[in-house]
C-alpha cells in the first residue's frame, strides 16, 4: 500500500502526459473535455457564481462562492478558473487530476461534499485527461472565495490514489449507462438511498435520495429505480428521456428544482449517451422506499 501511495502520483503523471497521436487527436480530447465539463458533469451547476436568484453571474463562470447548506454542513464551490491567484492557473495537470478523481488539493487538503468525488474515482483516465484540458481553456475570473467550508466531522481519504481507470466496454449499453450515470453525471448521487454518514449507498441506488435545499425549498431526490409503481418502471423510455431533456414528469407536470433546471443542459448530451442512461435506469434493483 505504501508503495501504491508513493508511485500513484508518477503513474498519474505519466498518463496525463502520453501525448495524443495527431493534432486532430488533441483537438478531439479538448472537444470530449468541453463536452463533459459542459454538459455531462456540469460543472458550472456547482462551481458558477451565482446570484441571490440562483441564476448565474456573466462573466462569472466557474468563479466559485455558491454556498451548499445540507446534511449538517456547509460547503463553498472553489474557483476553478485559470486564473493563478483565486483559482486552479498554477496547479499542474496533476494537481487538478487529484482534485478530480482523489479530492485532494495540492496543499493536501481534502475536498469534501458535495464535490462528487466517489463518484468521479471511477472516470476513466481518458475523460479525466480529457476534463484537464478543457479546465486549462477556462479564462482567468479573479474571484477570491475566502469562506472556507465546515463539515460535522473531520474528512477521511476514501482510499488510497487511483491509479488507472480504463474505458467502460463501448458495445454494452448499460455499462455505458452506467458509467455516465453513476461517475460522470453522478445521478446516484442524489438519487440513491443515503447512508448515515450522508453518502449514497451504493445497494440503493435509484431510490429516493437526498434532500436538496437551496430557494426552492427541500426536495428531496425521486425514486428512479424500475419498481412499478415507487419508481420509473412503467415508464415509458420516451417519457424517461423526456424527464431528462426537458424536465417533465411522465404525467405531463414539470419536475421541482434543482433537476427541471438542468434539462436544457442534458438536453445537449449526446443521443447515445442518453439511450445508455435509460438502458442503466432499466436495469437497477426496483427499489420501494
Amino acid at each position: 500500500m505504501t508503495k501504491l501511495l508513493r508511485f500513484a502520483p508518477i503513474l498519474l503523471a505519466a498518463c496525463l502526459a502520453a501525448p495524443p497521436a495527431s493534432a486532430q487527436s488533441r483537438a478531439d480530447l479538448l472537444e470530449r473535455g468541453r463536452y463533459l465539463g459542459e454538459t455531462v458533469t456540469f460543472c458550472g451547476a456547482c462551481h458558477n457564481t451565482f446570484d441571490r436568484g440562483m441564476q448565474p453571474v456573466e462573466g462569472m463562470t466557474l468563479a466559485g462562492g455558491r454556498v451548499f447548506e445540507e446534511r449538517g454542513l456547509r460547503a463553498v464551490a472553489a474557483n476553478i478558473t485559470q486564473d493563478h491567484e483565486t483559482g486552479i492557473g498554477s496547479w499542474t495537470d496533476v494537481q487538478i487530476a487529484a482534485a478530480i478523481r482523489d479530492g485532494h488539493r495540492p496543499d493536501g487538503s481534502l475536498i469534501g461534499p458535495p464535490m462528487p468525488v466517489e463518484s468521479y474515482r471511477g472516470i476513466s483516465d481518458r475523460d479525466l485527461a480529457a476534463l484537464v484540458a478543457w479546465l486549462r481553456t477556462v479564462p482567468p475570473v479573479r474571484h477570491a472565495v475566502t469562506e472556507r467550508s465546515r463539515y460535522p466531522s473531520a474528512l477521511t481519504p476514501l482510499g488510497p490514489p487511483i491509479v488507472s481507470v480504463p474505458e467502460p466496454a463501448s458495445d454494452d449499453p448499460v455499462a455505458r449507462g452506467r458509467y455516465i450515470a453513476v461517475n460522470l453525471a453522478h445521478c446516484m448521487d442524489c438519487h440513491s438511498a443515503q447512508l448515515s454518514e450522508g453518502r449514497a449507498d451504493p445497494n440503493g441506488r435509484g431510490a429516493r435520495g437526498l434532500v436538496l435545499e437551496g430557494p426552492w425549498g427541500a426536495v428531496q431526490a425521486a425514486n428512479i429505480s424500475s419498481h412499478p409503481t415507487e419508481g420509473i418502471g412503467r415508464w415509458t423510455d420516451e417519457q424517461i428521456l423526456g424527464a431528462i431533456t426537458r424536465g417533465v414528469s411522465a404525467d405531463g407536470r414539470r419536475l421541482a428544482a434543482p433537476m427541471g433546471g438542468r434539462s436544457p443542459i442534458w438536453a445537449r448530451m449526446e443521443p447515445a449517451d442518453l439511450w445508455a442512461i435509460i438502458a442503466y435506469l432499466r436495469s437497477l434493483t426496483p427499489q420501494d422506499r
